[in-house]
């Protein structure tokens, strides 16, 4: 049996793990829910459904293969908004802190573009 993992794969695969399990820790540990309703988003309970909701079944789509495009774009969306409201009131200690910190968030979002535009064809 030939089993081979294409570079779109495993980047798939990646991005859904971070997604997956980051909406499975905001079901899971009421630290993590917390935090997010305490970040000052509007309607903070909705808010923190639909980001669970959108987490997961675009993590699966990604896992499946199955319209990765589509799945992509509230993905990103989610990112931006998390590296808005999370990393850039950061910039006040300096860039340094603020590159630390953002660092998973600004991977997530490029592989996101990447994929994005690799399924775009």
């Amino acid at each position: 049996m030939n089993i081979y993992l294409s570079a779109n794969n495993l980047i798939r695969y990646a991005v859904a793990y971070v997604f997956i399990t980051s909406s499975l820790m905001k079901i899971m540990s009421p630290d993590v829910a917390n935090h997010f309703l305490g970040l000052g988003l509007p309607y903070p309970h909705l808010m923190l459904k639909l980001v669970i909701f959108l987490e997961i079944g675009c993590g699966i789509l990604l896992v499946v293969n199955k319209s990765v495009k589509y799945a992509a774009v509230p993905l990103i969306g989610i990112m931006i908004i998390a590296l808005l409201v999370t990393k850039v009131p950061l910039l006040h200690t300096g860039f340094l802190p603020f590159a630390f910190q953002a660092r998973l968030d600004i991977v997530m979002l490029l592989l996101l573009v990447y994929l994005y535009k690799q399924y775009s064809r």
